[in-house]
């Protein structure tokens, strides 16, 4: 990374020494207006969703805990520097000198570059190593800088929050890999795959640390003025939607009308999932509550319904139900925009707003709503499809047996990559924990195991 950045990476205009003089030869008035201003509130919050957020909402595992937040913080941080660059190669390279130039916006889109992989980690947790994880993000980053480049340099399409470039890539990514892993056995390691009272609430944790910051998630690179105002207030109302509806169809659908913890972590989110293509869009104030609506009661039934079908029929063993929070909604989230896309019309935007909103500009001045929206749901199945396929092909590099990962008797559990408190120890400190100690140490193992009897 180092060699790479010294080789590529430059600070853009706005973050180099010459600010002063590219503020002076474009009549810029003041600091104020250099983007940082505007974007590094934005980041900060999109930041602390990935580190934060995204970690400790994976800690409902009652023993890998260690994993889900270190992890966590392990993959984020090689991702974010790996996605600066290939990034920068599809999006801000100077075709003059062949350096990549970034600013502050480059930092958002490397962590929304990061959080597809995280969210496809989620599907994985407990049951990979920490080197097939470096493996899925070295492939993750670049497969998405791929798809986001064909959606939206190529196909113009809109998709300020990501439904479909990150949480519908990023879910299905999850799914593929996970079913191409699938482990027949994994019932050995059943009693530590749930939850226990202190874990769940430090689920919660994270859960309200998403909840909060989703409305900077969507809005942080959209255009500045009206569409950023827009798109915060738009997934700002289907996240309050979706935790009404969330815990409604949990009581339903629950004995004696009891709320599920894991419906109250995840399914209260999919709102902002959802809205992240049509949050600039006018959508409408009761739009927005209608798609947090809608898609709070989709996850949660997934939650319940779903989740064991796939696992009982397609063999997909989703640790976190990325396909109820992230690859459903997403998906819906892409569909969403494309028919708000396609319905919009002068009256509702403007000529200047129809022309801003979906930059009909250069070589896209022509282009028509309705065209416009079929982009959209074109760029939604390009999303689904490089996730799927994209998937399977590094699911199949990740089932090659070099990559250190737990048995099936010892899945969900931090000891056997963290030093864990003695008294919280539940397996003897020699394992074959792994397919590479598979028969290494028979007999040191066997005399532990004779000794323990």
């Amino acid at each position: 990374m180092i060699v790479l950045f010294g080789v590529f990476i430059r600070y853009n205009e706005e973050a180099d020494t010459h600010w002063q003089e590219f503020r002076r030869e474009n009549n810029i008035s003041s600091d104020i207006e250099n983007d940082f201003y505007f974007r590094y509130p934005s980041f900060q919050d999109v930041h602390v969703m990935i580190f934060v957020g995204f970690g400790f909402l994976m800690t409902f595992l009652k023993r890998y805990s260690f994993g889900a937040v270190g992890f966590n913080f392990l993959v984020a941080a090689f991702g974010i520097q790996w996605a600066l660059l290939m990034q920068g190669w599809f999006h801000t390279l100077d075709p003059a000198t062949g350096k990549i130039l970034i600013g502050v916006e480059n930092l958002i889109n490397a962590d929304f570059c990061v959080a597809g992989c995280l969210i496809a980690y989620g599907a994985l947790l407990g049951k990979v190593s920490p080197v097939q994880l470096l493996v899925l993000t070295l492939f993750g980053v670049t497969l998405f800088a791929v798809e986001e480049y064909i959606i939206l340099d190529l196909l113009h399409a809109r998709d300020a929050g990501g439904s479909m470039v990150i949480h519908a890539f990023g879910g299905y990514y999850g799914l593929a890999i996970s079913w191409v892993l699938y482990r027949p056995n994994l019932n050995l390691s059943k009693r530590l795959n749930g939850s226990v009272y202190h874990s769940d609430v430090f689920a919660m944790i994270g859960t309200l640390f998403l909840w909060m910051f989703w409305p900077s998630f969507n809005s942080a690179i959209t255009d500045h003025g009206d569409g950023q105002h827009r798109a915060a207030i738009n997934t700002y109302l289907a996240l309050a939607s979706s935790v009404l509806t969330a815990v409604g169809i949990s009581s339903v659908t629950q004995k004696k009308g009891k709320l599920d913890m894991v419906h109250i972590q995840n399914a209260t989110l999919a709102g902002g999932v959802a809205m992240g293509t049509a949050a600039e869009f006018m959508i409408t104030p009761y739009g927005s509550l209608i798609v947090g609506f809608c898609c709070g009661m989709i996850s949660t039934f997934g939650y319940v319904f779903v989740t064991p079908l796939l696992e009982k029929y397609l063999k997909l063993q989703d640790t976190c139900g990325v396909h109820n929070l992230h690859a459903v909604p997403g998906m819906l989230g892409g569909f969403i925009g494309a028919i708000v896309a396609a319905s919009a019309t002068e009256e509702v935007y403007s000529r200047e707003g129809l022309i801003n909103t979906f930059d009909f500009e250069g070589d896209f001045a022509d282009r028509t709503v309705g065209t416009q929206g079929g982009f959209q749901a074109a760029a939604c199945c390009v999303a689904i499809a490089f996730g799927i396929v994209g998937g399977g092909c590094v699911g199949l590099v990740l089932k090659i047996p070099i990559w250190g990962d737990p048995a099936d008797d010892n899945c969900y559990d931090d000891e056997a990559y963290w030093e864990v408190p003695e008294d919280d120890e539940s397996i003897p400190p020699i394992l074959e924990y792994n397919n590479h100690m598979i028969h290494k140490l028979p007999d040191l193992y066997l005399g532990c195991v004779q000794g323990m009897s």
